[in-house]
């Protein structure tokens, strides 16, 4: 039977404590994009960045969360100190997956590196419902920066993972994060884990990953520094498990 743990605190505090070796970090931090200035960066919460005025006040309550103000520097720095930790608990041959956006695409995968992992590639996120741009490509993908801790070995079962994946994220009631990812994409993420594995997620956000890690028969570990969405992915993991 999968078990869970969800740690409620920030990452960089809680991740020098934990001692079982895991084997995947899949995690989905605060991109802090957008902000050409100081200005631009600090004035406008995650809400406001990432929730048109319209779902700002479509009636749903969807906890903010901080760490969106920090410049590609400071946030390559922090980023690579959350991976270092991380990667200590990664067991040889375990994976770690990191989302980004196309601005910190570069910043990312700088982090992953200078964490100790040896980087394997970039995989696409392809949102279908993207808002379209007059005049602009639309900004429909986002991307996953995946590595390991040194050289990976298939199990007797070696699993077969897309590079491309595809789903939107959830709307209306369903939609319990801001940045919320598909629990769909997350569960094709987590076979890179073989059964029983172990996956860490520093950010966990409303428990997403946590949820797709115990739905494919994985054990999970979660922080996560907001109280509204601990209790969340808190709630989220207490019904699933009783199902």
């Amino acid at each position: 039977m999968p078990s869970w743990q969800l740690h409620r605190g920030d990452a960089l505090t809680v991740l020098p404590a934990l001692t079982d070796p895991v084997d995947a970090v899949i995690c989905d931090p605060p991109y802090n994009s957008g902000g050409r200035t100081m200005h631009e960066r600090t004035s406008r919460t995650a809400r406001e960045k990432y929730l048109t005025e319209g779902g700002r006040n479509h009636g749903f309550d969807l906890g903010d969360f901080t760490g969106e103000n920090r410049d590609q520097r400071s946030y390559t720095a922090w980023l690579s100190l959350i991976l270092a930790h991380a990667y200590r608990l990664t067991r040889p041959g375990g994976a770690a997956l990191v989302f980004t956006d196309w601005r910190q695409l570069p910043a990312t995968t700088d982090a992953l590196q200078a964490a100790g992992y040896t980087w394997r590639g970039v995989a696409v996120w392809h949102k279908p419902i993207a808002r379209p741009q007059p005049g602009r490509l639309r900004q429909e993908c986002e991307f996953i920066v995946w590595g390991s801790n040194g050289a990976m070995v298939p199990g007797n079962q070696p699993v077969y993972l897309p590079g491309h994946f595809t789903g939107s994220q959830p709307r209306g009631n369903a939609r319990v994060h801001i940045t919320q990812k598909p629990l769909d994409v997350m569960q094709q993420l987590v076979r890179i884990v073989p059964e029983p594995g172990l996956v860490l997620d520093p950010f966990a956000g409303s428990g997403t990953t946590g949820t797709a890690a115990l739905l494919e028969g994985r054990s999970f570990i979660g922080i996560e520094q907001s109280a509204t969405y601990w209790r969340v992915a808190r709630d989220r993991f207490i019904e699933l498990v009783a199902a």
